[in-house]
Parts: structure tokens; sequence; C-alpha cells
């Protein structure tokens, strides 16, 4: 006889472990499918793990500036790449290990293996297929394992992987996708990025700041395509500063691979065609959704475009059925995941006042350098939308704590529609900015209008201030520029 559950969450990712205990939180029996290992890639080969190798850049970054800051630091900073994976890959194994803790403590049950969604209300756990990149944590204990369970409600919250072009395929050893390109075993000399979105862009910052010789050749006209274009352009800017070689309106026609090389035929606008050699590449052109083999094509799932169809709650055209996270469409998100799951569980539990997804109060980070964020419209959509707006800008360099920590080149800019005063976008690039974006997200989920936040006290002296002083700008108010 099939093991019943309330919930089964298939996938234990930012978004599927989140759903899993927030219904336990709710009172119901809860079980999660997982093939690979326990947090997604998020936590094992994303969000986290990345931003201790960005961490490590900082550092050499700062100490390579030492001088900078009246310090003498003697003999040659290098990085151990050996040592700085190992710090990375921890991380990873801890946060495996936290996901593991806190389904013991909330109650869910794990169940190893594949899922498919025979018919809804039924799901077939059979041997994993798949192996693990690498083997980030053990296999917990008590896990359940291959059978048949039943549920009243699926959630499938399966993510995504790297996306391939044709011809230009990642071969794991000199065409890299994210899994290579976070655990090198040696740092390349030279090293060319194919795309500038998140994925791209951070690593290409990471490696450059490691000493490689950087190009990115992304085929849009700005990098990081989905920024607004003013702060992209500041971004750049800061790019090109520190080494980086930059090919916008570009693409990769064609790779040729050499012993210990490749060589990457860049067309350009014009039709001209450079070819740029280099000792390894990263692939970052996007991701796809992880559809296949769950079934749900059988049992008469939409998708579009590869992902999965949902409403604002999370639930696809067939009854008892849903999706969370990157497999449910953009934007790929770990914390648009998280407030997926929270939503669509509490619906199915009939709480009052759950609010649909609103797409755009959700915040974007990139955590190169410097760091990008941002929320709501961009200058360009606002226009696009015919909305009338007003403008702010306010730059680091006249913010007293930015040049007292030597992180003077940055921008923030606010976006207003003139009619009502209203918040309809805040974008940012400089340090620290991934802290600072949250506080205009609370600000655009309040409601807030211009007015509150000029009569807002912020501390001085931060940075935050510059958030301030772009609301002041917007109205013709700026106080220190």
């Amino acid at each position: 006889m099939a093991q019943s559950y309330d919930v089964i969450v298939i996938g234990s990712g930012p978004g599927g472990y989140i759903a899993a205990i927030r219904a336990s939180q709710l009172g119901m029996k809860v079980a999660v499918v997982e093939r690979e290992h326990l947090a997604g890639i998020c936590s094992n080969w994303g969000c986290i793990p990345t931003k201790a190798l960005l961490r490590s850049a900082d550092v050499m970054h700062t100490a390579s500036h030492a001088k900078d800051y009246g310090l003498t630091l003697e003999g040659t900073i290098k990085p151990d790449v050996k040592a700085i994976v190992a710090r990375s890959r921890g991380i990873a194994h801890r946060m495996n290990n936290g996901v593991g803790f806190l389904f013991k403590k909330n109650k869910v049950d794990i169940i190893w293996g594949e899922a498919k969604v025979t018919k809804p209300g039924e799901v077939v756990v059979s041997k994993p297929t798949k192996k693990p990149v690498e083997p980030v944590g053990p296999v917990p204990k008590n896990t359940l394992g291959e059978g048949t369970y039943t549920a009243k409600h699926i959630i499938v919250a399966t993510g995504a992987r790297p996306r391939a072009l044709p011809g230009i395929e990642p071969d794991g050893k000199l065409i890299w996708t994210y899994f290579e390109a976070m655990k090198p075993e040696e740092m390349p000399k030279s090293l060319l990025v194919m795309g500038s979105g998140a994925i791209g862009i951070e690593f290409a910052s990471f490696y450059r700041t490691m000493g490689v010789d950087v190009t990115v050749v992304e085929i849009m006209s700005q990098v990081m395509p989905v920024e607004d274009a003013e702060i992209s352009a500041v971004a750049k800017k800061q790019f090109e500063r520190q080494g980086m070689k930059i090919h916008l309106e570009a693409k990769v026609a064609k790779v040729e691979k050499g012993a210990n090389s490749i060589t990457a035929h860049v067309e350009k606008k014009d039709g001209s065609v450079e070819k740029i050699t280099a000792d390894r590449m990263i692939s970052a052109v996007g991701v796809q959704a992880n559809v296949e083999g769950i079934g749900l094509e059988a049992i008469g799932v939409k998708t579009d475009r590869g992902f999965i169809v949902i409403d604002g709650y999370g639930k696809t055209n067939v009854p008892g059925i849903y999706a969370i996270g990157d497999v449910a469409g953009p934007p790929l998100l770990a914390h648009k995941a998280e407030h997926e799951a929270v939503i669509c569980v509490e619906k199915i539990a009939g709480l009052p006042n759950v609010h649909p997804m609103d797409k755009l109060k959700i915040p974007g980070c990139t955590y190169c350098n410097p760091q990008v964020a941002s929320v709501g419209l961009t200058e360009t959509r606002a226009k696009a939308e015919g909305r009338d707006i007003r403008v702010g800008r306010f730059p680091f360099v006249a913010n007293g704590k930015a040049i007292a920590l030597g992180e003077d080149q940055g921008l923030v800019k606010t976006i207003f529609d003139r009619k009502t005063g209203e918040l309809i976008g805040a974008h940012m690039v400089g340090a620290e900015v991934t802290e600072l974006i949250q506080g205009f997200v609370v600000a655009m989920n309040l409601e807030t209008t211009e007015e509150e936040l000029m009569h807002t006290i912020f501390p001085h002296p931060t940075i935050s201030e510059t958030m301030k002083e772009s609301v002041l700008d917007a109205y013709g108010r700026a106080l220190n520029a």
C-alpha cells in the first residue's frame, strides 16, 4: 500500500525545502523527493558557494590595495586556488547539512530517488540515474527510497540547469559551466566568458580579481541586460578600469579547441569576426528548466518556452499539481522561489489574505565588483509603458562613508510616478548595494511615497544616505550634490 502524505515536494532547493518546512509548520504531513543533494543548486553550486569565492576575491582586492589605507603588507599576495575552492566547498557542505537538520527538526520525510508523477496525487520514485557533479554531502539517514507515494498536493520544485548552445556545448575541460568554474584545479591565465548575466559577470569579476585576463562577450547592447541601462554603463566602466575586456552586441559563432585552449570566433554587429584565444571559456548563456522525465506531459501540465505555467499561487492547469522556483519561469532567483513556496503552501492550507506573487517587487542582486542591485521598473521600461516619471540620482563620490571606505565609485537611481509620488523603481551600483536594496523593496511593498522617504531619517555616516539623497534629487532637493 502506497505511503500517503498531504504534500509531496519534488526537489529540495530553496523553493522545495521552504515549501516542505512551511507545510509542516501548518500541520501537514510532508515528504520531499531528492535525487542528488539537499539544498539544491543554490546552496551547493550557486548562490552561497559563489559568494564564498567572491568573498575571497574581495579580501584579495582589499589586501592588494593596502597602501591606499596606510598599511604595508610584506610579500606578494597570491591566490591559493585549492584553499579558496576548499573553503567554498566546505560552506556548500555546511548548507547541505543545515537543510537536512531542518527537515529532521520539522519532521519532513526525505525520499531519495527520481520522482515521476504518474497521475494527479501519485508519485513513483525510482533509483537515481543522475550522478551528482560532486557528492556534496552524504545521503541523510532514515531516508525512504523506491516506491509509490500518494499526496493530495504535489509541488514540483526541480529547478534548472545550464543551457548549452549547439556546437558550443560545455565539455568540462576547456568549456566550463558554473560547475567547473567553481572548482578550478588551477587558475587559467586567460578566460573568455560568454554571457554577461548575473552568473557570467560574477565569474568574470572573480577571475579578473584573481589576476586572470578576462574577456566577456555579450549579444545584447549592455552588460547585465536586465538592469537599468545607466547603472549597467557605470558598472561596465568599472569592469573595464579593472582590465576586463567587454564586447557588446557580439556573439560567439564558433569555437575551435586546442590541446589546452580555445579560440572563439566572435562575430561583431558590423559583421566582422575577431578570433579570441583563451585558456578556458565559461558558457553562461542562461538556464533551462528541469521539466523532463517527471511525467508532466502525460498528465497534461502546460509549459511555455520550457517552463511550467502557473498562476500567482503556484497552481498549474492540473488540479493538485503545483510548481515553484526556476522550473516555473523567471526571474530565476532563489528568493523568488522561497517566496513562491510560502505563497503556494499557504494557499493550499486555505490561509486568509494570501497575496499572489508581484514580480515587480522582487529584488535582483549581482555580486560582482562593483555590486549591482535593483527592484521595480527600469527607466526605459517605465517610459515604454507611458509612465510620467521623475528620476533621481546620487553618486557615491558625494557620500562621506563611501569616500572613507575608499569605495566612492557608485550610483543610486530612483524612479517615481510623477502624479502619485509612488516609488516604482530603484537601481544601484557600488559597494554593498545588495544589502541596501532591501530598504527600497520594503518601501515599495508599503506603497511608500516620496514624501515619506524624504521624512525618513537615515543614519550618518552610512552609504544608505545615498538612497535618501537620490529621492531628494528626483524632486530637485538634493542636499549634498
